[in-house]
């Protein structure tokens, strides 16, 4: 069985990454949607609620689930018997960093590949960090992210 390992900070989670997602699950017989605890990265959204909100948007998906993950992605990887780690490449400026992750989990484990995934030309732009940008200030996300994720942010900020 083909499986893989998409994993993030979701933080919230787009339609971006929805875009990534729906292409790795025809992929792969199965895909696990990672949530990184990440604290180090200063999240809006606790893990937990991440999660709720991931869950809630690969409903669509038979072969996908999600969890939530913490240390290193490929020891993760390799508990879950995953084949790959899919990465979504959004532009150019993400390379750089996708690719030295890439390289260091190659070296961590050979065994398991990391497959860079474009999604469409319309999410090139889009990022969690741009979309709570918008949020906090009262612009319209429904462009971005689904209804609950787009409550989710107004009720982040309305506090």
């Amino acid at each position: 069985m083909r499986h893989c390992i998409y994993p993030g900070t979701f933080d919230p989670i787009t339609y971006g990454h929805l875009d990534v997602l729906e292409r790795a699950a025809k992929l792969f017989d199965r895909v696990t949607v990672a949530v990184a605890e990440n604290a180090g990265k200063g999240p809006l959204f606790p893990p937990e609620q991440r999660l709720a909100l991931v869950q809630s948007a690969i409903r669509k998906f038979p072969n996908v689930t999600a969890t939530v993950f913490g240390g290193l992605l490929v020891e993760f990887a390799q508990a879950q018997k995953a084949n790959a780690i899919i990465r979504g490449l959004r532009a150019l400026s993400d390379f750089e960093f996708e690719f030295n992750m890439a390289l260091m989990n190659r070296h961590l484990e050979p065994r398991i590949e990391t497959i860079f995934v474009m999604p469409n030309e319309q999410f090139s732009y889009t990022s969690s960090t741009l979309v709570k940008q918008v949020a906090k200030f009262g612009g319209n996300v429904g462009h971005f992210v689904s209804p609950e994720v787009a409550a989710a942010l107004a009720a982040a900020y309305a506090r």
